[in-house]
């Protein structure tokens, strides 16, 4: 048996991980999950359902996080890490060659090509003489035009922080006052972009890399969000219901997308990608973000058949993954329904209950 440290485990991405390698055939007794979290009141950590062993430790940020990291490896003879947040990615990519004291298995993306990713200003700017983002600038929360913010992305448009994931800062903006309102209201957000209003489908593409090869790929929609209600845009990055569809046009840009930037920064292809899209007017998607890690609702796209973790762990561990690459596909008209700590459902859409 194999044991995995799971960084974050507070959140539900990391759960979502380890709930799909669990649900794997033949995988249950493989592997043991450690989790880690910085909250000590993070639900994780006493999840015994998943993860054997829990600890406390300090924020990535903090001088004395590789010292109790490296001390849990030891102590629990942790073979292989899986790094969710995003704010650990970014610190495990920069420092783990150096600060790690054991060698351990891990699976993540180059630091240059991670960092540029992270920040969707940045991501928009790399990607502005292509068709694949839409029409985008930055904002200065401190100095800005909403005219000028008009004439270049639309009337109507979207506002998001630059950085962070649920919908962090995001509002759909119709007129002047509620710019400068929702400004005020997130006096956190240092930088915000503004880009046009894509009111189709939101699509997902994930895409898995390792050492340059692309092993494995799945698209899903986003619907609707667990407690939508409580944010003002109606996004909160957790999908209650969702759809398993089958995009290769969205695989096919993303791929390209992803190639383009790697070029661009000069990294190669490694982790794990999730590709987001809205679509414009005219159903065209387009490339809102690109995450740097698994999301949420991967446990719900291993119960339809995508199992891009227990993919990971197998490769990680095995050196290979045989065939080396699938675009996983599904059959028509699967649908999935989630909450935060509960195992996903698949059904037919057609059999959903009607209105009574």
């Amino acid at each position: 048996m194999k044991t995995i440290l799971v960084t974050g485990v507070g959140g539900p991405t990391p759960r979502s991980f380890v709930r799909a390698v669990k649900m794997a055939e033949g995988l249950s007794e493989e592997y043991r999950f450690i989790g880690v979290d910085c909250n000590p009141l993070a639900y994780g950590l006493y999840d015994r359902n998943l993860f054997d062993k829990a600890f406390t430790v300090p924020r990535a940020d903090d001088a004395g996080y590789w010292e109790v990291i490296n001390d849990i490896i030891e102590t629990e003879e942790i073979e292989g890490a899986v790094i969710l947040p995003e704010v650990e990615v970014l610190e495990w990519a920069k420092n783990s060659g150096s600060k790690l004291t054991s060698s351990i298995k891990v699976h993540m993306p180059e630091y240059d090509l991670a960092n540029t990713l992270v920040n969707k200003h940045r991501l928009h700017d790399l990607l502005e003489e292509t068709d694949w983002v839409p029409a985008f600038r930055r904002v200065d929360p401190d100095n800005y035009s909403y005219d000028d913010l008009s004439v270049e992305v639309g009337d109507v448009f979207w506002i998001r922080s630059t950085e962070g994931s649920s919908g962090l800062g995001s509002l759909k903006i119709e007129s002047e006052s509620a710019l400068a309102q929702w400004i005020s209201i997130n006096s956190d957000v240092k930088e915000f972009i503004a880009t046009e209003y894509l009111p189709g489908r939101n699509m997902a593409c994930k895409m898995l890399y390792f050492d340059g090869k692309l092993s494995r790929t799945a698209c899903a929609e986003r619907v609707n969000y667990i407690m939508a209600k409580v944010a003002p845009s109606g996004i909160t990055g957790n999908t209650s219901f969702g759809r398993l569809i089958n995009e290769p046009d969205l695989v096919a840009i993303s791929e390209e997308t992803l190639r383009f930037i790697s070029d661009e920064v000069g990294s190669d292809l490694n982790g794990i990608f999730t590709v987001d899209f809205k679509e414009d007017a005219d159903g065209v998607p387009k490339i809102t973000e690109i995450n740097i890690r698994h999301v949420a609702f991967t446990s719900s796209i291993a119960a339809g058949g995508a199992n891009l973790p227990a993919d990971t762990l197998e490769t990680l561990f095995s050196g290979s993954l045989s065939p080396e690459r699938i675009d996983y596909t599904y059959g028509e008209g699967l649908i999935f329904l989630r909450d935060v700590d509960s195992v996903p459902i698949i059904m037919k859409e057609k059999e959903l209950l009607g209105e009574p």
